[in-house]
């Protein structure tokens, strides 16, 4: 690619094209469905199953806290805004420990 060429391409407002290195949705190191962590998805899961916080972080041997945060952000990453929703997208992903 040529100075000019690359200077174009990087002014343009085009999205790049998908390259065959982008994961799939459901990787084996890296995050799965919805972008979560092992984590995240683990703790998604006990909330589904109806534990509080404090459960969780028993269960799991973390803080409440931590526990609090790891719900937060993956209420955000999957644009859910409440536990019910999360629990609703947890049966349909059938991510059930």
């Amino acid at each position: 690619m040529s100075m000019e060429e690359a200077i174009e391409y990087a002014l343009s407002e085009e999205e790049p094209a998908p390259t065959e290195t982008s994961a799939p949705e459901e990787s084996l190191g890296g995050e799965p469905r919805g972008g979560l962590t092992r984590r995240q998805r683990e703790i998604a899961a006990l909330v589904a199953r109806g534990l509080t916080n404090r459960q969780i972080a028993t269960e799991l041997s973390i803080s409440e806290h931590t526990v609090a945060n790891h719900i937060a952000k993956t209420l955000k990453k999957l644009g859910l805004s409440s536990r019910s929703q999360l629990t609703a997208w947890v049966l349909e992903q059938r991510i059930l420990p």
